[in-house]
């Protein structure tokens, strides 16, 4: 299993309140039958109503820790949303709240959703923005972020970050480790004669 200690790279700052899931990823994109190519997709409409849409700008296209605002991922609960993020590129966020669906999808994809204070935010939103090769780490294990000379506290969930942390965050890995324990117990139970997996 895969244990997400912190996630280092660089940012693309989004310091926007309430972006809910339809506009990260637009229904219309649901109905694929992979989460393949979602990210070309990600914030499809923000992007053609703005040409200086981050997701647009040449500055931002290597980087890995989205910069969010309040309430980022409210709306229905597709997990096509971090999806076409990860698919993007990004491989953390910090945000000062998250919906509660969009953070455990986020979890259960390896994706630490931490959060920040809205001034700490403004701070590596205004780092990112003067210097988009500034990296920053997303420090799960210590809860910190750093970015050049700043650093902030963070928080997430503890049973979140004890899943990142452990590996467990990788359900289907968890599954397939304990492939004999689950044949063992089919083969157990009467109604599954010839249990096979």
């Amino acid at each position: 299993m895969s244990e997400i200690k912190q996630v280092t790279g660089t940012g693309i700052p989004l310091l926007l309140d309430d972006i809910d899931t339809d506009r990260i990823i637009p229904a219309r994109f649901l109905r694929c039958v992979t989460f393949d190519g979602l990210g070309d997709h990600a914030f499809e409409d923000d992007r053609q109503q703005d040409p200086n849409h981050p997701f647009d700008n040449p500055a931002y296209q290597n980087a890995s820790v989205l910069i969010g605002g309040r309430n980022f991922g409210c709306g229905s609960s597709r997990e096509h949303a971090p999806q076409s993020l990860i698919r993007w590129g990004i491989r953390a966020i910090i945000a000062s709240s998250y919906a509660e669906i969009f953070f455990g999808n986020c979890t259960a994809l390896g994706t630490p959703a931490v959060t920040a204070a809205p001034a700490d935010l403004e701070k590596l939103a205004a780092l990112v923005e003067e210097d988009p090769t500034r990296e920053i780490t997303v420090d799960v294990q210590n809860k910190k972020v750093t970015c050049g000379d700043f650093t902030c506290d963070v928080d997430i969930l503890d049973s979140a970050r004890e899943a990142l942390l452990s590996g467990q965050w990788d359900f289907l890995n968890l599954l397939l480790q304990n492939e004999e324990k689950i044949r063992n117990t089919g083969g157990e139970v009467p109604y599954l004669n010839n249990f096979a997996v």
